[in-house]
C-alpha cells in the first residue's frame, strides 16, 4: 500500500454537494500521470493481479482489439510525455493486463453494442465497488446505485459517450471520504467508520474518458489519489468547502458513501 500522499486535487465545490458531470477538456500530454508513488503502486498492482486476480481483472472476450490498441496508445503516450519511465511490456500477457502493468491508472474498456458496455477493466484499486458485478453490464447499469444518477446524469453521460471523437477528450474528478487508506477497497459494503476524523482518509479519483481512433472504443482512466484527512484541516477554505459538501449531500448520498455522522464529528473535531 502506497503512502497517503500531500493532496494533489480537492474536487471539492465552494457551492456544496453538486451531482455533475464536471467534465473539463483533456490534453493528450495530460491523459497519464506518473509521480513518485509509480513504483510502489505498480509493485501493489503487480501483487493483486497475482493474488486477487478474478477481484480485479474481467475481460468478456469482447473488446480485444479495443484492448491492443490500448496498449499501444498508453506505451506510445508514455514514451513520448514521460521519457524517463520504463516501457517494458510482457507479449505474452493479455494487452489490457500488459498496460495496467505500466500505469497507475485503472484501467476500463467500454463498447457500444445495443448499448455502452464494459467489455474489459483492470480495476486494482477500486472505491468499494465490485468489478465482477459490472463487467458485461451497461453504462447505465453501472452507475445505477450512485443516488440521482438516473434522474440527473444517465442522459448526458450516454450522449457524451456517443459524441465522443479521438481528437476530444475529457476529465473530471470524484471524491469520498474512507475510513482506510488502502487502494485496494472492493468491499461493497459501506459501513460508517467509528474511527475519529482525524483518522480518515480523502480520496479523489482523476477520471479520462477518451475515444480510441481505430476501434472506437471508449478507455476509462481512473487514477486514485488518498490523503490523510488530518493533513488537510489545517487549510481553512478545504475544511469549509468538505464540510458545506457534508452537510449539503442528500441523506441517500450519505449513506450510499458509509459517511454516517462524520459530518458532525468533523464540525466539533474543527469548532465549526
Amino acid at each position: 500500500m502506497a503512502a497517503p500522499t500531500p493532496l494533489t486535487y480537492s474536487a471539492l465545490d465552494p457551492r456544496g454537494w453538486r451531482l455533475a458531470m464536471g467534465l473539463r477538456p483533456l490534453a493528450p500530454e495530460h491523459w497519464l500521470e506518473v509521480d513518485a508513488n509509480r513504483d510502489a503502486e505498480l509493485a501493489r498492482k503487480s501483487d493483486l493481479l497475482a493474488r486477487e486476480r478474478s477481484t480485479v481483472l474481467a475481460i468478456t472476450g469482447e473488446g480485444e482489439d479495443a484492448c491492443r490498441e490500448l496498449l499501444e496508445e498508453v506505451t506510445a503516450s508514455l514514451r513520448r510525455y514521460h521519457p524517463g519511465v520504463a516501457v517494458e511490456v510482457d507479449e505474452s500477457e493479455h494487452p489490457l493486463v500488459a498496460a495496467s502493468r505500466l500505469v497507475q491508472e485503472d484501467l476500463c474498456v467500454l463498447e457500444r453494442h445495443d448499448e455502452w458496455r464494459l467489455v474489459a477493466a483492470c480495476v486494482c484499486f477500486p472505491s468499494r465497488w465490485s468489478l465482477a458485478e459490472k463487467i458485461g453490464t451497461s453504462l447505465d447499469a453501472i452507475h445505477s446505485p450512485v443516488p440521482g444518477y438516473d434522474e440527473s446524469l444517465a442522459a448526458p453521460t450516454r450522449k457524451v459517450f456517443d459524441r465522443l471523437e479521438p481528437d476530444r477528450s475529457f476529465w473530471r474528478l470524484n471524491w469520498t471520504l474512507l475510513d482506510n487508506a488502502d487502494l485496494f477497497q472492493p468491499a461493497v459494503a459501506r459501513v460508517p467508520g467509528e474511527s475519529a476524523p482525524e483518522d480518515w482518509f480523502f480520496r479523489v479519483e482523476r477520471q479520462t474518458i477518451r475515444r480510441l481512433a481505430r476501434s472506437r472504443a471508449i478507455v476509462f482512466t481512473i487514477r486514485t489519489y488518498v490523503s490523510a484527512l488530518s493533513s488537510l484541516l489545517g487549510d481553512e477554505e478545504f475544511t469549509e468547502n468538505l464540510l458545506r459538501a457534508l452537510r449539503s449531500a442528500p441523506p441517500a448520498t450519505r449513506e450510499y458513501k458509509g459517511w454516517g455522522d462524520i459530518a458532525e464529528r468533523l464540525a466539533q473535531r474543527t469548532g465549526r
